[in-house]
């Protein structure tokens, strides 16, 4: 059986880094009837401290980021446009607002739909990736290339946190 990432794994990397290796690690969801969804992470987005203004916790500490100020390893959602539970993992260590997107797998593209696919809600808000019995990642191997380049959707956040190349995606033959 694979082994699955442990909270060292999410704290001993700062998000762009973590961004870049969670690419082919496989996301597992269990559901309530016994259903799993098990999928290679494809594509996922850098999000990096106070400074980052494309990041949530660039507004400081409040009840939507406290989860982010926290210690990696935990699950982190939030509610787009009244309908989509977007999947982030909080990486770093306490005091250091930091979150990575996943915005891809096999089997799905984009993170709404990622969103929908999982059943997320807001109840895997602060879900502990290391205990939780409904959602996990695993260590697997990565095959296939890597590209990066800027975030999508953070045009808001000026020039130079919206050009980062904090967007990476897995290519496979």
């Amino acid at each position: 059986m694979p082994a699955r990432l442990c909270k060292s794994y999410f704290q001993e990397k700062n998000a762009p880094e973590l961004a870049r290796k969670l690419l082919g690690k496989t996301l597992v969801r269990r559901f309530p009837d016994g259903r799993e969804i098990r999928s290679k992470i494809t594509e996922t987005e850098a999000y990096f401290g106070t400074d980052d203004e494309a990041s949530h916790a660039s507004k400081g500490r409040t009840a939507r980021t406290d989860l982010m100020f926290g210690d990696g390893g935990r699950v982190y959602v939030y509610l787009i446009y009244g309908k989509y539970w977007l999947l982030n993992i909080v990486t770093g260590r306490a005091h250091t607002p930091e979150a990575v997107l996943i915005r891809g797998l096999e089997t799905v593209s984009g993170p709404g739909r990622l969103g929908n696919l999982l059943e997320l809600d807001k109840s895997f808000y602060g879900e502990d990736l290391e205990t939780s019995e409904r959602i996990w990642l695993e260590d697997s191997a990565l095959e296939g290339e890597i590209i990066s380049g800027p975030r999508v959707g953070v045009d808001y956040a000026g020039e130079e946190w919206r050009l980062k190349p904090w967007r990476f995606t897995l290519i496979t033959k």
